[in-house]
């Protein structure tokens, strides 16, 4: 009996290896982004504040590739001037706000929401979306958007390889800029911490 019971939990434990097979890396990885910066090293570290933003989102590689189209063909841009673009890859880009907050003139409540952007030659508009949980821009309704701001766009002379996104207060108060970069494109989206 003791025989059968070993060989028993033999089988059952070596079985369960050939079921936890990982799917292969991504090409474009997730990444996160806090408001501060070093919100999510609070547990390690003495002084670090809870975060107040946070953004997920897959950075997607431009590969000598164009980022932009005026022509919806793959083969010269990823995304097309005028369309709407989940800004990243894979999964819909998360804005999570901890507190409420005021975006272009709309108060946001605390919560979940995906970002959407319709970007042109000279601006993106940003569309925060109640939508969640989406794949790219797919998913994107716009009766959901909460609010649409439009930013100007700016051209800097250092090309990013990856779409990043970082946040940051330019005047260390209570408005946080979300900045993107991909490419020698640079954009701004203020958001005011109530």
């Amino acid at each position: 009996m003791k025989t059968y019971m070993l060989l028993l939990a033999v089988i059952l434990s070596t079985s369960s290896l050939f079921a936890q097979d990982f799917v292969k890396t991504d090409n474009s990885p997730m990444d996160a982004a806090f408001f501060p910066a070093d919100a999510a090293k609070r547990a390690f570290r003495e002084g670090i504040s809870a975060p107040k933003i946070r953004v997920l989102y897959s950075r997607p590689s431009l590969k000598g590739r164009n980022i932009f189209t005026t022509e919806d063909k793959k083969k010269e841009g990823i995304t097309v001037y005028g369309a709407s673009w989940r800004l990243g890859a894979n999964e819909s880009t998360e804005l999570l706000l901890m507190q409420d907050a005021m975006i272009g003139r709309k108060l946001i409540k605390a919560g979940r929401y995906s970002v959407v952007v319709t970007p042109t030659e000279n601006e993106w508009t940003f569309h925060i979306n109640s939508e969640n949980d989406g794949w790219g821009n797919y998913s994107h309704q716009p009766e959901m958007d909460v609010v649409t701001v439009s930013v100007p766009v700016t051209m800097n002379e250092e090309s990013l390889e990856h779409l990043s996104i970082t946040l940051y207060s330019p005047n260390n108060d209570n408005t946080v800029h979300l900045k993107t970069g991909w490419g020698t494109y640079r954009t701004e989206l203020p958001i005011v911490l109530k």
